[in-house]
């Protein structure tokens, strides 16, 4: 059933949001001609399978490799990397990453079967690297486009605080719990603007 949901609202969601598809395309290639509109990245998935994963791309050409220079900067703790101002983010992508359009994309990995509507956010290969044990606990699970997490109290949780969520949801996981989590996810967009 939850696969039947993933593909359903997936495909919906692809079929809705094609205006904001198409707007947001014609922005990001207006305002770097020479730059991809999506950034494809590997990420792991359930049972440490890797896989791509697409976003719109919020960050100049080549920003991978300016990462390391910033990695003093980190804003987060264990095995994640975020920081507020992030100097390779362009503008246009500040906004997309406040309204969280630039997830958008991965509708087209939950059609794969990579991701799932709701479930752990998918780590990147280097911070999986540096997982304990119980850490890699949340990769039991298909990852997801929003989780219990992000409802919970977003970039203001430690990394400790998020995989014991994670662990929460692949606990209690059923279909009841993933529409309140959908549900939260919408409204917390509509009046949050604390990504980044």
């Amino acid at each position: 059933m939850k696969r039947v949901c993933d593909v359903v609202f997936a495909s919906v969601g692809l079929i809705v949001l094609l205006p904001v598809f198409l707007l947001t395309s014609c922005i990001i290639k207006i305002s770097e001609p020479r730059g991809t509109v999506f950034f494809a990245q590997k990420r792991i998935g359930k049972n440490e399978k890797p896989f791509t994963m697409y976003k719109f791309r919020t960050m100049k050409m080549n920003a991978e490799n300016d990462l390391q220079s910033l990695l003093d900067q980190n804003e987060m703790d264990g095995a994640m990397f975020k920081i507020k101002k992030d100097p390779r983010v362009t503008k246009f992508g500040s906004f997309l990453r406040k309204t969280s359009i630039d997830e958008l994309p991965q509708l087209i990995n939950v059609l794969k079967g990579e991701m799932t509507l709701v479930g752990p956010r998918p780590p990147l290969p280097r911070e999986v690297a540096t997982y304990t044990s119980y850490e890699k606990l949340r990769l039991n699970a298909i990852p997801g486009c929003t989780g219990l997490w992000q409802v919970s109290g977003r970039n203001d949780l430690s990394f400790e605080e998020m995989v014991d969520l994670d662990l929460t949801y692949i606990n209690q996981s059923c279909l009841l719990l993933d529409f309140k989590i959908m549900l939260k996810t919408v409204l917390i967009l509509l009046v949050s603007r604390n990504g980044y």
